[in-house]
């Protein structure tokens, strides 16, 4: 169980001009008054007093759904990682790395190679598809696309065993779905939906038509009517973050039982599963269920159609000029409302990042990531752990047994700042200038390996889950550990310039955030070895849960667009670690004073700039389409409401702008929920 501070949108999530950074010098505020709008009273909308002027001001560029403070980071990053790989050219003849990367980003950049390949680089797996007969060869060809990284309705992947986290297993997890989640195809009232929907129908004829296929808008129908009846039996987002429901340990002798249309010998083998586990996780033993019926009813014709448009849906991007014109015209236009599509160099970047990310990492670290900052940064988590510590230690509602379980978890926390300690390597991987699709097929193969070959052995500590230059931070469950790569600690999230309580609204709520996570609806049911275990006692785990249904029902009013509020069960934990997260930055900032009264800087008190720093953060805007995709699929409330629905159940920031009744973002005491 992976959780995230942030989520990117990567049809489009790059901005400009939320919070900089200032000259060096003395100790700055870390809080941007040209973002700010006086005219909007903090004790009514905390928000747009602390970026109101750039809400106005800013204009979404074309080719973006999303932007904010967070994606200024990501920019610079790109240009950064642009520069590095560029580099690389210069340094063929001598560095093979270098040579990998400069080899994969010159393929994507010829176009006119593409364009003159067309759809022919996948042609071994469209024939392959046109070749099966009969339906007990349909599961052997979904896993292999599976492989290849296409999207099918059995996905599978290796992680850590929920139970028993020192050994590894394949976990099998729905999937299969062109539009974002379930409810795109089943809310038909939703007229943004039925848009949605033409859109998909229109783009996957269009790519039977770029293919040579015939008969696209009949075949595209039935396709359509196949993946809606998927999403009638998928569970849904709030089921899929229950741990234990999700956690169905199954003995490979029992998948006929779920799914007697599959032929799981040839489907396990051709994952390369078979002879290396008894047993693995079914997540979704119900919509495998389901998902039998199907194999079942549904043409086999229909069936190998669909497995050609997920196909050529995943590599349309890697594909002629017209492929990607389709692809994007979807998924960047109706599904994000952006009108045009990134820089390919950008593009090209994005893609190295996700096919040799740490050989690109190692390079920006040695480059763009001081010892300073690491540093800084971990006394810093230091901070934030102690401050959970007490908190813990103080917990009116909570009982020894608990607190003891709890703060014994707290003491197992693994911390990982910047960058790994031991890189991945890709000297096996080849990598030809003039073949995109084969780079692409041959890097997904060598990670697909390096993951499979995991069974057996002794879980790998020191591996990290994203790479240096990604732009977020995440807390692993199973691992117990909270993770910050390097990209991520920069302005507004980190300025090593500002004084230290803008940089703890900022980065220390972050650090609180996913130290959060451990405590959270779902991460509070694994223990300090990252096993799914119940350390509570009965009266402390209804406590608990009183106070998160509180949570719930504040975030399900927010109504980020007309007719859509927000799911405040699916965005419980996340909310949950941003509530936590700040309070216990505020508890860590004020513990760094020793009892010194904070300055005032630039006119703010101490206090005010705590709060602007945690509001700048999520300095952002987003257009409908994408909100509405985030509202439905996505674990993270809209920032928005990340920043006023936190501040209002905060004391401290009642007192930091002398907040009262009447105003909007008040909330009576009792009303106000506080967890860790």
């Amino acid at each position: 169980m992976v959780k995230l501070i942030f989520v990117a949108l990567l049809a489009g999530v790059l901005g400009a001009g939320c919070a900089q950074p200032g000259p060096a010098g003395a100790p700055r505020s870390g809080v941007d008054r040209a973002l700010m709008d006086s005219g909007v009273r903090p004790q009514d909308d905390l928000f747009r007093h602390a970026n109101g002027r750039w809400l106005k001001d800013t204009t979404m560029p074309a080719d973006r759904a999303y932007i904010g403070g967070l994606d200024d980071v990501e920019r610079t990053t790109q240009l950064r990682l642009r520069a590095l790989v560029e580099e690389t050219e210069a340094q063929r003849g001598t560095d093979r790395e270098a040579a990998q990367i400069a080899d994969l980003y010159a393929s994507f950049l010829d176009e006119a190679r593409l364009e003159r390949l067309g759809s022919a680089p996948l042609e071994d797996e469209l024939a392959a598809i046109r070749a099966i007969g009969e339906r007990s060869q349909l599961g052997a060809v979904l896993a292999r696309l599976a492989r290849l990284g296409v999207n099918v309705p059995l996905l599978m992947f290796i992680a850590q065993d929920d139970r028993d986290s020192s050994r590894y297993v394949p976990k099998l997890w729905q999937g299969g779905l062109g539009l974002p989640n379930r409810d795109y195809y089943l809310q038909e009232s939703e007229p943004r939906f039925a848009a949605a929907r033409a859109a998909y129908g229109v783009y996957l004829a269009r790519l039977l038509v770029l293919a040579g296929e015939r008969d696209a808008e009949a075949r595209v129908r039935a396709v359509l009517g196949l993946e809606t009846e998927l999403a009638r039996v998928q569970w849904s987002e709030v089921e899929n973050r229950d741990p234990i429901k999700t956690y169905n340990r199954t003995p490979l002798a029992e998948l006929p039982s779920l799914a007697k249309s599959v032929d799981w010998g040839a489907w396990l083998a051709t994952l390369g599963l078979a002879g290396r586990t008894a047993d693995l996780i079914v997540a979704q033993p119900g919509y495998v269920r389901g998902l039998d019926g199907l194999l079942q009813s549904v043409p086999l014709e229909v069936w190998k159609t669909y497995a050609t448009l997920h196909l050529l849906h995943e590599f349309a991007p890697y594909l002629g000029r017209d492929f990607s014109a389709a692809r994007f015209a979807f998924s960047g236009t109706a599904l994000l409302g952006s009108t045009e599509e990134m820089p390919r160099w950008e593009r090209g970047v994005r893609l190295l990042d996700g096919l040799l990310g740490e050989a690109l990492g190692k390079r920006y670290v040695a480059r763009h990531f001081p010892p300073a900052s690491k540093a800084r940064i971990e006394t810093m988590v230091a901070k934030l752990l102690e401050a959970y510590r007490r908190s813990i230690a103080t917990r009116e509602w909570m009982s020894e047994a608990t607190r003891a379980e709890a703060l014994a978890k707290l003491a197992k926390f693994r911390v990982k700042v910047g960058y790994p300690e031991r890189w991945i390597d890709y000297s096996a991987v080849k990598i030809e200038r003039g073949d995109l699709v084969g780079n692409i097929r041959r890097a997904r193969a060598f990670e697909y390996t390096r993951n499979l070959a995991k069974l057996g052995q002794p879980i790998d500590r020191d591996e990290w889950g994203m790479t240096p230059q990604t732009v977020n931070a995440y807390y692993e469950a199973t691992m117990n550990e909270i993770v910050f790569p390097a990209a991520f600690l920069q302005p507004p999230a980190f300025d090593a310039g500002a004084d230290d309580a803008a940089n703890y609204g900022a980065i220390g709520a972050v650090i609180g955030h996913e130290i959060s996570h451990g405590f959270d609806d779902e991460g509070s049911q694994y223990d300090g070895d990252g096993n799914l275990r119940d350390w509570w006692t009965g009266e402390d785990r209804k406590s608990f849960a009183a106070r998160t249904a509180a949570l719930v029902g504040q975030y399900s009013a927010y109504s980020p667009l007309p007719g859509q509020h927000v799911n405040g069960e699916l965005t419980l934990g996340e909310n949950i670690a941003d509530n936590s997260g700040l309070e216990i930055a505020y508890k860590a900032w004020r513990a760094s004073l020793n009892g010194r009264k904070p300055a005032s800087i630039d006119g703010f008190s101490g206090d005010a700039r705590f709060f602007l720093g945690w509001a700048q953060q999520w300095c952002s805007k987003r257009r409908d389409e994408a909100l509405l995709r985030q509202i439905k699929s996505d674990p993270h409330t809209p920032d928005e409401f990340r920043v006023n629905g936190v501040a209002r159940n905060h004391p401290a920031f009642y007192e930091a702008f002398g907040v009262k009744p009447g105003d909007a973002m008040y909330l009576a005491p009792a009303a106000r929920v506080s967890i860790w």
